[in-house]
């Protein structure tokens, strides 16, 4: 190996993109504490849905408020607020014009179990309920500003 030249390691997330790009300087071996950090930016949007924001990367798997679509239908979500990309951040107000977020519906899931009791002391009343949230579970395919 040649020490001369850059040598270029990279940090890769679970789809194969790279996050960080380790870079050496110099004649050093890139295992040395020489190495320059440059941040890789990757794009990103913060999308509205159920009342909640979500920032969303390709790729990504997220749990929405359960949506009226069925399994395996895309969906596309309309309600971006902001979006990033290697230009820099734009921002609606309160949403972007023409910007939108395709995802594809997996399935609907359930979330964990929630025991809700109430009692009153002295009085003999105790109630005991259970809850589980639904969601739906959806993988985001593009983002387009």
């Amino acid at each position: 190996m040649d020490l001369h030249a850059e040598t270029a390691l990279h940090r890769v997330d679970k789809t194969g993109t790279a996050l960080v790009r380790f870079t050496s300087c110099g004649n050093r071996a890139p295992h040395e504490a020489s190495l320059k950090y440059e941040e890789v930016h990757q794009m990103y949007a913060i999308i509205e849905t159920g009342g909640k924001q979500y920032k969303v990367q390709t790729g990504d798997v997220i749990f929405v408020e359960k949506l009226s679509v069925t399994e395996g239908d895309n969906i596309t979500f309309d309600r971006v607020l902001a979006v990033s990309t290697d230009s820099g951040l734009t921002t609606g107000s309160p949403v972007l014009a023409g910007a939108t977020v395709t995802g594809k519906v997996e399935k609907h899931v359930k979330g964990e179990k929630i025991i809700v009791y109430k009692y009153k002391p002295k009085k003999n009343y105790h109630r005991k309920q259970g809850h589980r949230q639904p969601y739906t579970k959806v993988t985001i395919e593009a983002i387009k500003a």
